[in-house]
């Protein structure tokens, strides 16, 4: 028996709580890993609360990222006492995820953890740092530079968010932090935004056409804040879409596309390729200070989820949740 978060839906309607759970509720996997941190993700709070059909089997250990040590692997790759991560590829939705102490996966769907970071630090970053770095990569790749004008960041409090502005801070570029929370320009600032913006200014219906600001954008909000982001992004410019906050519709024009040439790039973190995950990782590595770390993160126990997950959704939580699931 092991501690962790479980959801279940039955006759008693949709429920997720800590539990002592047995062993035989993990699914097959070549890989056994003793779980020493999870996170908390917006995904994971749809989940949770079922205010979303995240979870697509039941019960459901929920968690779409982990950090622990193998102790039991199949697998030529890993061997007992290995570090490894795991982000994304349905666990937490169809596979028995994270926020437990206990993990059985699939040895494909595994990284080493960079020697660069602790544990912990992984999971400070996790999918939120993750999805930042592969978001900054797909700018850098459509030719968006540092001196090509200033970076829009939408979602900014959130944990891409909060990874997407220190990121691009630190190599150089000039970042406007798009916010419903004013209250927190100070934490935004602290993290290399050279602006802050209100939300409201972006969420509302808009023009076809606004006037060119942005070189690039980075948003995790969707909806009508995708759409006006498009609508004022410079010729040329590239927005990376990995969000829905706001919604998943997208009320758009063609207009931005064929008349200034932007690029909408979509950013899927979920079953990126092992490449491409190690890519980001080791660009995070290279780039992020131990500093970030301490400006970004809170760390909860497991008998806290449940309850914090109500916050996120609730739009309450600032930059990344670290759960210690051994903490007592």
């Amino acid at each position: 028996m092991f501690k962790g978060i479980l959801i279940n839906k039955d006759e008693q309607g949709y429920h997720a709580a800590l539990q002592n759970i047995d062993d035989n509720t993990l699914p097959e996997g070549d890989v056994s890993v003793n779980v020493l941190y999870s996170t908390l993700n917006y995904k994971d709070g749809l989940a949770i609360t079922g205010n979303a059909p995240v979870v697509r089997a039941f019960p459901m250990i929920p968690g779409i990222d982990l950090v622990g040590v193998v102790e039991h692997s199949n697998s030529s790759q890993f061997n007992i006492g290995d570090i490894v991560i795991q982000n994304g590829f349905g666990v937490g939705e169809n596979h028995c995820g994270g926020l437990a102490q206990k993990a059985r996966l699939k040895s494909e769907w595994l990284i080493p953890l960079p020697n660069a970071f602790t544990a912990k630090q992984s999971m400070i970053i996790g999918t939120a740092g993750y999805t930042a770095m592969l978001s900054v990569i797909a700018l850098e790749k459509n030719g968006v530079t540092a001196d090509k004008g200033e970076i829009l960041v939408t979602g900014a409090n959130g944990g891409v968010g909060s990874f997407a502005i220190a990121i691009l801070a630190k190599l150089g570029f000039t970042v406007v932090a798009s916010t419903g929370r004013m209250e927190e320009a100070s934490y935004l600032k602290s993290l290399g935004a050279s602006d802050v913006i209100h939300r409201d200014t972006l969420s509302n219906p808009g023009k076809p056409l606004a006037k060119e600001r942005w070189a690039g954008v980075i948003d995790s909000v969707g909806s009508h804040t995708l759409v006006n982001a498009c609508a004022s992004t410079k010729y040329g410019g590239t927005i990376a879409a990995c969000g829905l906050a706001q919604g998943m519709d997208f009320p758009a024009s063609v207009a931005p596309f064929i008349l200034r040439g932007i690029t909408l790039a979509g950013i899927d973190s979920v079953m990126r390729p092992i490449a491409d995950r190690k890519e980001a990782w080791q660009r995070l590595a290279d780039i992020l200070e131990p500093s970030v770390f301490d400006d970004i993160a809170k760390e909860i126990k497991l008998a806290e989820v449940v309850e914090t997950a109500n916050q996120l959704l609730a739009g309450k939580v600032r930059g990344r949740v670290v759960v210690d699931v051994q903490a007592d």
